[in-house]
């Protein structure tokens, strides 16, 4: 990817945060590369160099600026003119893929050849897979580092890195110094600081302005989980079960600028990078609202809805668990699949191991005070009757529905895993019993993260862009939103924000 070197400089004189993430800047005569928002003073075009990642940077030769701290800047949008194949890569390297596996294996879950997948990788981002993985990990260390107690060596392994060696080599190449000494200038400027409620770990994670934080809540609000989720003012907790770590993990904004505030358990510091990435997935925190809102402004039914600004398409933090949750969905209202989805965790979940043993809830609508349960794994509503699932109140079919998906993940079908495009992600789904064009696109929405999956049978969707009382039909839906791709999901979000606003009329 080329980069226009007097755009850029044009863009890095202003400051603007709306750059922030899109683009980095090397400084010749100093060997450091910033951030766009960088509070040095502006260095000379001369000595600068532009690169579209953060990798690429650090593969020509320059270390991160200490003060402007690239880790911290929102993710590269991964439509930041970069293709189809290398945005689900950059997905699967954030959720570890390169942790557990090699080039190779990435490649393979992407349909195509190491070599082309090296290829692209250095054509759209100036630096291979690997580098972009090994940067992500140094970056992440680094802001452990700074914002936790975490001891040295469990920085490493929370990184992905195996070894305190491997990690040590890793961080001096980036930063021209060993991690105790950004722990020691940490401790100095007193970043370095737990919540101070039972020492949970306390992060900050980042996102380009605005985020309609809370139209989110308004969202996730009335589908929370029973049990497991709740929103309590304006933060959102729910359990988590991961890599044999369980507890209660919240989200909140941060008072000191754009930025959310992530706590998690101490327990859970071996797998912070997941649940981190997991977490920036959950709530869309890469999207970059402004070039999405400004595509989707040429359209006039979107025009007149006056949403708030901000809008991101919530995700799931599981993604088998929010496919469950859209197939107790179909056909009811919200508040009966909430209810539907307490009934089925108290039936086959369990509590967390310091809380009450499954089964010791009664009540449909628990109070906040009993958040602790855990959303069954697929393998144990595979090995669950038609008749026990069923017992808790919905159809025969749903519940064979349920269980066939269930089947399919436990057996490793990859159902639920990134798709080559849309349509093959639509298609996978639809081939299981029970699971139609709504549910499919809703679940690739919301869990697979495609931008463009649009549930044009939705009533609500139908409801919000009718010119009179009767609901539009679903074909003139559809043909409608050809306008939005490939923005159709955040299409979506609006219109159903529009509805529950009462403004989606005219």
């Amino acid at each position: 990817m080329t980069l226009d070197r007097h755009i850029c400089y044009r863009a890095l004189r202003t400051r603007d945060r709306r750059f922030d993430g899109r683009f980095f800047t090397g400084v010749t005569s100093t060997g450091v590369y910033c951030r766009p928002v960088c509070p040095a003073r502006t260095p000379k075009r001369d000595n600068c160099v532009f690169f579209p990642h953060a990798a690429a940077a650090e593969e020509a030769g320059f270390r991160p600026c200490l003060r402007c701290r690239p880790e911290t800047s929102p993710g590269t949008p991964a439509w930041q003119g970069a293709s189809a194949t290398v945005s689900r890569a950059l997905r699967l390297i954030d959720a570890g893929a390169l942790d557990r596996g090699g080039v190779d294996d990435l490649a393979e879950r992407l349909g195509i050849g190491a070599r082309h997948l090296r290829r692209l990788f250095v054509e759209h981002l100036g630096a291979t897979p690997l580098v972009v993985a090994t940067t992500r990990r140094v970056h992440f260390a680094k802001r452990l580092l700074e914002e936790t107690h975490l001891p040295i060596l469990q920085v490493a392994l929370s990184a992905g890195f195996n070894n305190a060696r491997r990690f040590n080599a890793a961080f001096r190449k980036c930063f021209d110094r060993p991690p105790r000494a950004i722990r020691r200038a940490a401790r100095e400027a007193r970043i370095a600081h737990d919540d101070g409620n039972g020492g949970a770990i306390r992060l900050r994670l980042s996102y380009r302005p605005p985020l309609a934080w809370d139209a989110m809540l308004a969202y996730l609000g009335p589908r929370a989980i029973p049990g497991v989720e709740e929103i309590s003012g304006d933060t959102y907790r729910r359990t988590i079960a991961l890599d044999g770590v369980e507890g209660v993990l919240a989200i909140s904004p941060d008072t000191e600028g754009d930025r959310l505030v992530l706590r998690t358990p101490v327990a859970a510091a071996p797998c912070l990078s997941e649940v981190v990435e997991r977490v920036r997935t959950f709530l869309d925190l890469t999207a970059d609202p402004g070039v999405i809102e400004d595509q989707l402004a040429g359209g006039p039914d979107l025009a007149r809805l006056g949403v708030p600004s901000g809008l991101r398409v919530p995700g799931a933090w599981d993604r088998f668990e929010l496919a469950v949750r859209a197939v107790l969905g179909q056909q009811v209202t919200v508040k009966g699949a909430t209810r539907l989805s307490g009934r089925f965790v108290r039936a086959l979940g369990r509590g967390l191991s310091d809380s009450n043993p499954a089964g010791g809830v009664e009540s449909d609508a628990p109070k906040p005070d009993t958040l602790g349960w855990i959303f069954p794994e697929p393998e144990d509503v595979a090995r669950a009757s038609t008749r026990s699932l069923a017992a808790i109140g919905i159809p025969t079919a749903r519940a064979v529905a349920i269980r066939g998906l269930a089947r399919a993940v436990a057996d490793g079908a990859p159902v639920l895993e990134p798709a080559a495009d849309l349509e093959d992600a639509v298609a996978r789904l639809t081939s299981l019993e029970g699971i139609g064009e709504w549910t499919a696109h809703y679940i690739a929405m919301r869990a697979l993260r495609e931008p463009d999956a649009f549930p044009s049978r939705d009533l609500g969707l139908r409801r919000a862009l009718a010119d009179d009382d009767k609901p539009l039909a679903a074909r003139a839906l559809a043909a409608r939103s050809e306008i939005w791709r490939p923005w159709r999901a955040y299409a979506a979000v609006r219109l159903w924000t529009a509805l529950s606003l009462g403004t989606e009329k005219k």
